[in-house]
């Protein structure tokens, strides 16, 4: 390539989230032009959707089905009929769920405008559902089943392979072999195809890229990629075409097959950062192919060649700020598909992602990935820089929302972030995930709320202290319910992530596992959760040692091409997937707080074992006693409300035999409500100074036992004051240990 500036074009191909952006194309975006680069990004995972439901791509799709001679279900037949009413209703429908005309919610919702298909069949409980939450999240959900509808007919009929959050994902899932995606590439293609292909052609011929870059996430984002890759060969052959994500990173790692290599010129593995700014100095003449970087390609020889020079890692504070300048956050959708109260912040609203260190502080988990770079190798950011860029996004997107996409967001880093985001009055809403460890103390939750924490998910998995121990979770039930209490009384949600068929996971356990469930959302302290189905991975250190977890690998064969999720025989444990439907529905009911007090046995239609977890297990945690703060004398004092204002009141009647005292009042004006807090006339002054030095001076900390060091002489005992009215006042009311 002899151009000294290359014109790079970074894609998001089909299909990732309706609600926002996927941020790689962002983040690579925002490195590359602080290094000089002129970088285009585009999602075509929203521009297909959009393109496809509209008034002329649903009529493109129903003059095909009429034509096409199609084997149709009653249900497609149905929707075929309603024709006119999909094609007059999809532009206001998408309209509404762009939130560009919210004044549609009212006619959703009673007026019958939007035609039903199958997927309304299951709605009888939108009413309870939706019963506090108004016309528009109401109007959201069934739209959303509209889309669904219309989806069902696409996959039906012109695109089998859609779907609308992933794309030909069959085709990629435990693909050992090239020969199912090969195959389908060279067929003709499909109406969605040739949409999708149609999006590229204006890019094209509008970037005139020198370089075009894929990110492929998911399995769902594959074929796509590389079906967009073969149309830039045939139109564009001296186009380089680049792909990377976290398909390649986990799937890709050994591959083998140079076929693959006839769509894509190289592939990198992990982070993009390095490898790509290699690569474009390379292909710009300015290294030698041997000084690559984690980087895939098809020599002369026509084999497949690993490069991996050993460069340095671009340090996570230098990666930059996302960059979302080009991406049309308008057109995105507020979609509700499941009534769950976390999966909504999933679908529903546009986040800004971000996160806050690289890889995972704990990095000890069996069945996760740990061996891999984006978990083995971690790095954080200090705060003050991740406060930079919050405001630099909100300046660029005008969108406050963050979900921090961390796979678990370590504690005391969010704990300098909250801290920092208060000191600059940054008013931003956030969520992400966490280990529930014990240092989210309830101070520490109350913390992160105030700087705008609105949910957390957390991995309670197998709900078993036997297993989590087994798989080196770190946490016991016990201190799970000691935190998601902490974080609920904070206000936040919170969502635990559940796990069923651990290798040596027994009936027994699975009931087990159940009950505490049950107990944490009778509780209250738990309000949202998924069970996940266990998946032996070869990057996981179960997959690297399944004898020590008393499982056998049973396959699949390894090939030319992906590897990474592997079948196992679990020959002590239970039979995992005739738990799968019981523990679904248990959990659905208890989310609405339905059902609580059924036994266990009721969910499930054979015979279960009868738990042997303690009734109160949940409750008896949550009794244990906090630890008194005389006990923590190294915590950093941190104060939620305002500087308080001062006086010495004189107390007491004008009789002549009443004793007057006088007492310090200080007033504190918050948010909600305005409180006094009064104490003895010596000690009032140190602690009006305190509390103002506290809600004024962030960068200073000051420690409980530094407190205690300048408490006035002849006051009193230090630690009566700590049990004091006037303290444990101020305790409720937002003064912090931390």
């Amino acid at each position: 390539m002899s151009t000294a500036s290359p014109r790079l074009l970074l894609l998001t191909p089909p299909l990732t989230q309706l609600n926002t952006p996927y941020p790689a194309t962002a983040y690579i975006k925002g490195f590359l032009k602080g290094r000089g680069y002129e970088v285009r990004q585009a999602d075509l995972s929203i521009g297909l959707v959009l393109k496809l439901f509209s008034k002329e791509g649903l009529g493109r799709m129903f003059d095909e089905i009429e034509a096409g001679g199609y084997d149709l279900s009653d249900n497609a037949k149905r929707m075929l009929r309603l024709r006119r009413r999909y094609e007059a209703t999809i532009g206001p429908a998408i309209r509404f769920l762009q939130n560009r005309d919210l004044t549609l919610a009212p006619r959703i919702c009673h007026g019958r405008f939007l035609p039903e298909a199958s997927r309304f069949d299951n709605v009888a409980d939108l009413e309870t559902a939706f019963g506090t939450m108004g016309l528009t999240d109401q109007a959201r959900h069934l739209a959303t089943l509209y889309l669904e509808d219309l989806a069902d007919l696409v996959k039906e009929t012109v695109g089998p392979q859609f779907g609308l959050s992933r794309y030909a994902e069959s085709l990629a899932m435990s693909a050992t072999h090239f020969d199912p995606l090969h195959d389908a590439l060279q067929s003709a293609p499909n109406l969605v195809d040739t949409m999708l292909l149609e999006l590229l052609d204006e890019l094209l011929a509008e970037v005139q890229p020198d370089i075009v870059g894929f990110t492929v996430p998911f399995p769902g984002n594959l074929y796509a990629a590389l079906r967009l890759a073969q149309r830039i060969k045939q139109v564009r052959p001296a186009t380089a075409t680049v792909m990377g994500g976290g398909y390649p990173n986990t799937e890709l790692r050994g591959l083998k097959e140079p076929r693959f290599f006839d769509y894509i010129d190289y592939l990198t593995l992990d982070d993009g950062e390095g490898p790509w700014l290699r690569l474009f100095a390379y292909l710009q003449g300015q290294l030698p192919q041997s000084e690559l970087q984690r980087t895939f390609l098809r020599n002369e020889a026509g084999e497949v060649e690993y490069l991996n020079y050993p460069h340095p890692d671009i340090p996570h504070p230098e990666v930059g700020t996302p960059d979302y300048s080009d991406l049309h956050l308008g057109d995105y959708l507020s979609v509700i598909e499941v009534l769950n109260p976390m999966h909504r912040l999933w679908s529903d609203g546009r986040w800004n992602k971000l996160t806050v260190a690289h890889g995972c502080y704990w990095k000890r988990c069996s069945f996760c990935d740990v061996t891999l770079d984006y978990i083995g190798r971690y790095e954080a950011a200090p705060a003050t820089l991740l406060v930079d860029r919050i405001e630099q996004i909100v300046a660029q997107t005008g969108q406050t929302g963050f979900h921090f996409v961390d796979e678990a967001a370590p504690p005391l880093a969010l704990r300098d972030l909250a801290i920092e985001l208060l000191k600059r009055r940054v008013s931003i809403s956030w969520w992400g995930n966490i280990r529930f460890e014990k240092t989210f103390t309830p101070d520490l939750c109350r913390l992160l709320a105030a700087s705008g924490c609105i949910a957390i998910s957390g991995g309670l998995e197998v709900a078993s202290d036997r297993l989590l121990a087994l798989m080196e979770k770190g946490v016991t039930i016990a201190q799970v319910a000691r935190v998601t209490q902490g974080f609920t009384a904070a206000g936040v949600l919170v969502h635990a992530y559940l796990m069923y068929g651990f290798p040596t996971q027994t009936a027994q356990e699975t009931v087990d596992a159940l009950e505490v469930v049950r107990q944490l959302f009778d509780a209250g302290i738990v309000q949202s959760g998924y069970w996940h189905r266990f998946s032996m991975t070869a990057h996981s250190p179960v997959g690297k040692n399944p004898a020590k977890y008393q499982v056998a690998a049973v396959g699949p064969e390894p090939g030319p091409f992906a590897w990474n999720d592997l079948w196992h025989d679990d020959p002590l444990g239970a039979n995992h997937e005739q738990f799968g439907p019981g523990l679904a529905k248990s959990l659905y009911n208890y989310m609405h707080g339905v059902a609580l007090r059924e036994p266990l046995s009721f969910w499930f239609d054979f015979k279960t074992p009868r738990p042997t977890v303690p009734r109160q297990l949940i409750q008896q945690a949550l009794n244990e006693p906090d630890k008194p703060d005389a006990a923590q004398p190294n915590r950093r004092l941190f104060w939620l409300g305002n500087a308080p204002e001062f006086e010495l009141r004189t107390i007491g009647s004008n009789g002549p035999k009443d004793k007057k005292t006088t007492r310090a009042v200080l007033t504190c004006y918050e948010q909600a409500e305005d409180f006094e807090v009064k104490t003895t006339e010596l000690i009032g002054p140190w602690l009006h100074q305190l509390l103002t030095r506290l809600s004024t001076d962030y960068d200073t900390k000051v420690l409980l036992k530094e407190a205690a060091a300048s408490f006035p002489a002849g006051a009193g005992s230090w630690e009566n004051f700590l049990q004091s009215p006037a303290w444990q006042l101020l305790r409720e009311k937002g003064l912090l240990l931390i």
